[in-house]
Parts: C-alpha cells; sequence; structure tokens
C-alpha cells in the first residue's frame, strides 16, 4: 500500500513538471508574439520617419545611406532591410569585443530579432512606398507620426522582458563593462551611429545627405526616448496581456495535441 501511494505521489510530481514545462514553453510563445508584433510596429514608425525626408530614425541613418548608395552603383545594390540586418550583426560583434567572455550566449538571439526586424523594415517600406509627403508640413507630420509610433512600439518591446534590440544592447554592454549609465552610454552611441552615416554620405557621394541625416534626425533622438517614457508608465494593463488566461493556454495544448495525432 505504501508502494502505491509513493508511486501515485512520483507519477503526481512528474505531471507536475511536465505541466510546468508546457506552461513555460506556451509562454514563451506568446511573449515572442506579442515581441513581433512590436516589432513590426516599431519598423512602420521607422518606415515614416524614412518617408518623411527631414532625417531618418538613429538606427536606419546608416541602412539608408548604403541603399541609397546601393542605388547609385556605389555599394551593393541591397535593401534598408538588408542593410540592417549587416548592421546588426555588427553591433553584436561589437558587444562580443567590449564584453569578451562577460559576454551571455543568450545574447546570440539578438541576431534573431535583428533579422526580424529587418525583414519587417522591408515590409513597411512597401506598404509605406506611396507615402511621398510633398509640403514641410506633410514632412513634418509624417516625421511626428513615425516618432510617435516607433516610441509608443519600442516601450512595447520592453515591456515584453525578451532579449533587447542590438542598438540597445551595445549601450546595455557599456553599461556593463565600463560602469557607465545606461542613458549616456545610448546618447554616446546613437551619436556615433549618425557621425558613421554622415562619415558615409561623405565618402558615397560627396556631401551631407540631409534627408538621411536631418533635423528630423536630432527631433527623433529626443522625442521618441520621451515617448517610449510617457507610453510605458501608462501601459501597466500590458503585463495581463503577457500572462494569457487558461483559456488561451488550453487552446495551444489542444492545438499540439491535435497535430500530434492527425500529422
Amino acid at each position: 500500500m505504501k508502494e502505491t501511494c509513493n508511486n501515485v505521489v512520483a507519477s503526481s510530481a512528474t505531471t507536475m513538471t511536465a505541466s510546468d514545462r508546457r506552461v513555460r514553453v506556451v509562454s514563451f510563445v506568446w511573449q515572442h508574439i506579442l515581441l513581433v508584433c512590436s516589432l513590426f510596429m516599431m519598423t512602420i514608425g521607422v518606415a515614416l520617419t524614412i518617408r518623411s525626408g527631414l532625417g531618418s530614425s538613429v538606427i536606419s541613418s546608416i541602412p539608408m545611406v548604403f541603399t541609397l548608395a546601393g542605388g547609385a552603383g556605389k555599394a551593393p545594390a541591397l535593401t534598408v532591410g538588408e542593410y540592417t540586418n549587416l548592421m546588426n550583426v555588427a553591433l553584436v560583434l561589437i558587444q562580443i569585443l567590449i564584453l569578451r567572455r562577460r559576454f551571455e550566449k543568450v545574447q546570440l538571439f539578438q541576431l534573431v530579432i535583428g533579422s526580424v526586424f529587418g525583414f519587417f523594415l522591408d515590409i513597411s517600406m512597401w506598404l509605406t512606398s506611396s507615402l511621398i509627403p510633398t509640403g514641410l508640413a506633410g514632412q513634418i507630420l509624417a516625421q511626428l507620426v513615425g516618432c510617435v509610433v516607433l516610441g509608443t512600439a519600442v516601450a512595447f518591446e520592453v515591456k515584453c522582458g525578451s532579449v533587447t534590440m542590438p542598438g540597445e544592447g551595445v549601450p546595455a554592454a557599456l553599461c556593463k563593462a565600463r560602469g557607465m549609465h545606461f542613458a549616456k552610454a545610448k546618447i554616446w552611441v546613437d551619436i556615433s551611429l549618425v557621425t558613421v552615416a554622415v562619415v558615409s554620405g561623405y565618402l558615397f557621394f560627396g556631401h551631407w545627405l540631409y534627408t538621411v541625416v536631418g533635423a528630423g534626425t536630432l527631433f527623433a533622438m529626443v522625442f521618441v526616448g520621451l515617448v517610449v517614457k510617457f507610453v510605458s508608465r501608462r501601459i501597466g494593463w500590458f503585463d495581463k496581456v503577457l500572462h494569457y488566461h487558461p483559456g488561451f493556454r488550453r487552446y495551444f495544448y489542444g492545438l499540439a495535441r491535435y497535430l500530434r495525432h492527425h500529422g
């Protein structure tokens, strides 16, 4: 009798462990579905700042210069999303150089996030291809809306709590290695990216590309951060979305069982 009871307890413990494992998997999947949605929203904001013609966002300034150079036959003819992917790889390598052995392998997941971002950016550029503001008022509106959308999306991305984008990974690495405050490190990284974009413009075209790095870029550097701060304080409800209800979990379990038996 005692052995039977022990077997029941052991079986229950095994069941609970399996159940916990399933919960973690489903929770991970749901978390990253929401992350992907926020990444797509971010690329819409970036595309709008590019379409404004007043200056793209910081993260897209270098890829845009190289994309224009590619169109002029002065660099490989890649899309802005593809050049963004290459830049993200470079940013991860910079993190490795900064942290060396302290670099955590899980941070390589930034490459996946960065690739998704680059893919979505090309889609967003296609979706906004007909949006070409002609007057200054239209350009300002496109830049303003783009910054609001971008800042809002960044706030949701941070809430998702997954691995950060490579653009935020470098200042985070500087904080860890040099003890710098994140805001200060972020400013220096942004200035560095913009400087590289300006220098690249001179190397390829012999002049400053104001449509890529312009007043809108400087505006975005400040305003996007303010939007992130404003929105972050008002999306506490998003925590409930991240912690899905049991019915949602049962749906995933049912779908998994169906695929296993009918696959």
